[in-house]
């Protein structure tokens, strides 16, 4: 696998300030979420992280076993807490970082875990979530099935435009990278699995005039598929199939694209998705796959927090890396060629079908 390009919008210029104004729609998101930083740390020191560590090292199954953390979010969750600096990560052990030892060990003189928490509550912040998460594995307000409300959203037609209207936001941002990614000339169709009303579709149709494309989403998506088409005036060039990805045949086409759909599920059913994307392919076309991935080095916080963001909000997601999701292109079938960076904390690997 190549090194990660850069594609997508040039650097803004800077503000006055000298910081850069905000652009990618996941810096704007991320002020709205600044407070998950402390919800980091209210939920460490809740679950005795810090205190478990001390002085010395421990690997995550050490530190499951003295804190109760549970497996699914673990990972993601310590690596979080060394990418904002309150832990250091050194191979697979961790230790307290410097300003963790002097202010968040309740026997130390300089704590002040217990201001943290009083005025956490003072502002009337909704800790127990992630806790929550972190003790059990489940996502917020998931019940006995395995239901969680997220999945209500596309029960509830203003939340569902709203979830759209985000979609698209994300889909504009990522677009003109998607459209310079692989040699569209060597290609007639496309389909996208899981393109909800089909944004990003018309986005390459409309840079690339000779392709024709399919999008494949769940069947209520149709009507909002219908008039976004219209009102690009694509109704010729792309057509919607609904249907469940899983159960059924996916459409086949020259470039099959998996955008924001791996992270909703199970290793297991993304091997199986892959598998039959490898199928959907025609013999020397391509698959591409975006996401919000995790940096192989796992540094990022932005990208670690999305994970933990996700598994609060359904049952099955999480965040996976490039790394990861190239070998689960490679054991589908495909070769692996690019990986690449785009806004939105998104990367972009590409495969072929030889």
């Amino acid at each position: 696998m190549t090194t990660p390009d850069q594609a997508g919008a040039p650097p803004a210029p800077a503000a006055p300030s000298g910081r850069p104004p905000l652009d990618d729609p996941f810096d704007v998101m991320f002020v709205g979420w600044s407070f998950f930083r402390g919800k980091l740390l209210t939920a460490a020191v809740d679950l005795g992280v810090f205190t478990a560590l001390g002085e010395g090292r421990l690997d995550a199954g050490e530190l499951r076993a003295r804190t109760g953390l549970h497996p699914r979010g673990a990972r993601d969750f310590l690596d979080a807490l060394a990418a904002v600096g309150l832990l250091v990560r050194e191979g697979d052990r961790y230790r307290n970082s410097p300003g963790t030892l002097r202010h968040l060990l309740p026997d130390r003189p300089g704590f002040v875990g217990g201001f943290l928490r009083m005025t956490s509550e003072l502002m009337g912040g909704d800790d127990d979530a992630l806790a929550g998460l972190l003790r059990s594995g489940d996502a917020r307000g998931q019940n006995a099935g395995g239901e969680v409300p997220f999945t209500r959203i596309f029960h509830d037609p203003d939340r569902l435009r709203q979830f759209l209207s985000a979609m698209d936001g994300f889909s504009g941002a990522v677009a003109p990278g998607i459209a310079d990614l692989v040699d569209w000339s060597a290609y007639s169709t496309f389909a996208d699995i899981g393109g909800a009303r089909g944004s990003l579709a018309a986005a390459l149709a409309a840079a690339h005039p000779h392709l024709t494309g399919t999008v494949l989403d769940r069947p209520s998506m149709e009507a909002h598929f219908d008039a976004l088409t219209a009102e690009r005036g694509m109704e010729r060039r792309l057509r919607f199939t609904g249907c469940d990805f899983f159960r059924d045949e996916l459409p086949h086409a020259d470039v099959v694209v998996l955008g924001g759909v791996l992270h909703d599920w199970p290793d297991e059913r993304r091997a199986l998705l892959l598998r039959k994307a490898h199928d959907a392919v025609h013999e020397g076309g391509a698959v591409i796959v975006y996401d919000t991935m995790i940096d192989d080095g796992r540094e990022q916080a932005e990208t670690l927090m999305l994970s933990l963001i996700m598994m609060l909000q359904s049952a099955r997601a999480r965040g996976f890396s490039p790394a990861e999701c190239a070998s689960w292109m490679t054991d589908a079938g495909f070769t692996v060629e690019r990986t690449v960076r785009l806004p939105a904390l998104t990367t972009a690997i590409t495969g072929r079908r030889n």
